[in-house]
């Protein structure tokens, strides 16, 4: 019985109940315009007078409920007083173009999915009307009944006997049982509206299709950042790392190539920065700048720093590499940033060869690194020789890995309709090749 009474004793069910009542309240200027057509047939009996004005009075409740607005205004007091998680709105409309491989936007809502606000406010109205009365007369009843306060005393007539009360402890009793009815009848009522609200008001099929493609969207805006991420900061981070362990073993042997180290870290970390000043304005909803566009005209930047990490880079270009312009050229430069990345990581030391090759049809680009265990030398940044590699260890282990770069790739490869594949080649030796095509097909 205590757990029966549980909801009545809960603030939501009274807060629900306000809900309720408030449709009560607005619906009030309606009913006045609604009785005019009935006053003015004076001549029809009074049943079809009620009729015609409760028809014409429902109607203009419907009318209202077309309102876009009025969706808005019933969803934002539906979430705050009945506690049910709706969804904003969304407009979907013939105007809005639908995005690339999505054709939930720019539908026009079914038919039904029109009417289901009219009919929720219909019955926000009728409940709520049902509820006030039900619930006022209980309430009426449960005040003034014990003592007989007002005069007041209940009677009830069933198959042909008649009980009354009007003093007495009876009259308690029965004041404490209307005043529970009452509490029942704003239990009932928020139930109901809550009940169906997520079915009147949460998002329609076009909506919820909407939904879903704006999802989609975002995901794959905040994949493609993260691949961002994932290129830039993370080969930054590599290859400052290297450079930092190499400036500090010839800070005391070769301060000039250690103030080159210094200064390679600086320029990295600018250029990274850049990379995370535009990513954090995308995640934080606002109005970005312009993204950096590094592309295949940056590489020797690239292998410079590389190089003054301690890498010794073979690059072997070929082709017109200016003719590769941008998506394209965007996506060579960071499969060619990752790769090399992953051979500053997990590679053995040694060359490490940087293959570009551009033709009217394909560009072909690729990175070949010795791989295993072993060490490699660090490489003097003036000369470009390797330099003082039995007193210095190497550097470049024991980095952790997320093993998202490699699927990446792969993402952006399919994604431009290329060709990759990374693997073993030969005993010693990790090959990472990608092909992408010049014009995408039909």
């Amino acid at each position: 019985m205590i757990k029966g009474l549980r909801p009545l004793l809960r603030r939501s069910t009274y807060a629900g109940a306000l809900f309720a009542f408030g449709g009560v309240l607005a619906s009030l200027p309606l009913l006045s315009l609604a009785l005019l057509p009935a006053l003015a047939w004076r001549s029809a009996p009074e049943s079809v007078q009620f009729v015609v004005a409760l028809l014409v009075w429902g109607a203009l409740i419907g009318l209202v409920g077309l309102a876009r607005t009025t969706r808005r205004v019933l969803v934002l007091s539906a979430r705050r007083l009945l506690g049910v998680a709706l969804p904003e709105p969304v407009a979907v409309g013939t105007s809005t173009r639908p995005p690339a491989g999505s054709a939930a936007t720019g539908t026009v809502p079914p038919r039904a999915d029109r009417w289901r606000t009219p009919l929720w406010l219909l019955l926000h109205v009728a409940v709520g009307w049902t509820g006030a009365l039900a619930g006022g007369v209980l309430l009426f009843a449960g005040l003034t009944l014990p003592g007989g306060w007002l005069d007041a005393e209940a009677g009830l007539s069933l198959f042909g006997r008649t009980a009354r009360v009007s003093g007495g402890w009876e009259s308690w009793a029965v004041g404490l049982g209307c005043l529970l009815l009452a509490a029942a009848v704003c239990a009932g009522v928020t139930k109901v509206l809550r009940w169906t609200a997520p079915r009147l008001l949460g998002p329609s099929s076009a909506e919820r299709l909407a939904l879903a493609a704006e999802r989609e969207l975002r995901l794959a805006e905040r994949n493609r950042l993260a691949h961002e991420l994932h290129d830039s900061i993370g080969h930054t981070l590599t290859t400052t790392t290297i450079q930092a362990a190499v400036a500090g073993e010839l800070m005391a042997t070769d301060p000039v190539a250690a103030r080159a180290a210094l200064r390679s870290i600086e320029e990295s970390a600018r250029a990274a920065l850049e990379d995370l000043d535009y990513v954090l304005g995308v995640l934080r909803e606002r109005e970005a700048e312009t993204a950096p566009a590094r592309t295949l005209a940056d590489l020797p930047e690239l292998l410079d720093r590389l190089r003054h990490a301690g890498a010794i880079v073979e690059p072997e270009l070929s082709g017109d590499l200016t003719q590769v312009q941008g998506t394209l050229s965007r996506a060579a430069y960071r499969i060619l940033q990752e790769g090399l990345t992953n051979a500053m990581r997990h590679g053995a030391g040694g060359p490490i060869e940087v293959r570009v090759t551009a033709t009217p049809e394909a560009l072909e680009v690729g990175v070949v690194n010795a791989a295993g265990g072993g060490g490699g030398s660090a490489v003097d940044t003036r000369t470009g020789s390797p330099s003082g590699a039995s007193e210095r260890p190497d550097r470049r282990s024991a980095f952790p890995t997320s093993g998202h770069g490699l699927p990446g790739l792969a993402e952006r490869v399919r994604l431009l309709h290329g060709e990759f594949d990374a693997g073993p080649d030969g005993p010693r030796r990790w090959r990472l090749a990608v092909r992408l095509p010049v014009r995408l097909p039909a």
